[in-house]
């Protein structure tokens, strides 16, 4: 059974950093790009950003280039999400997504399996 469970959303004040973290098993980890994706209230879950297996490719959203990092550690199946100079924007729901689709990490409709997610709150 494939789980995902994300980890280290909260609330913080605009300009804060928070680091999410997302636990993976009973999948090949390395067979999988993993992204992270959101969902603000009223809106459609959105990509985030994305890792190829070897975390030497990664992706990001524009909205969050330059201030997000994805990394993901292969060993133990975790992937993180840094997030520095939060801003109001960016409050959501923060879920994980494993993609057997290497070719295109960001697009929702190539995520096999979905975390159940971690509410992100930046207060302005």
């Amino acid at each position: 059974q494939v789980q995902l469970v994300e980890s280290g959303g909260g609330l913080v004040q605009a300009g804060g950093s928070l680091r999410l973290s997302c636990a993976a098993s009973g999948l090949t980890f390395g067979a999988y790009a993993m992204g992270w994706f959101r969902q603000a209230p009223g809106n459609e879950r959105e990509f985030v950003a994305a890792s190829r297996w070897s975390g030497l490719s990664t992706y990001y959203a524009d909205s969050v280039k330059g201030r997000f990092t994805i990394s993901r550690d292969n060993a133990k199946n975790m992937v993180y999400l840094q997030m520095n100079s939060l801003k109001a924007e960016d409050t959501a729901v923060y879920y994980c997504g494993a993609s057997a689709n290497m070719n295109d990490p960001t697009a929702l409709t190539n995520v096999r399996h979905w975390g159940q997610g971690t509410q992100v709150t930046v207060s302005s």
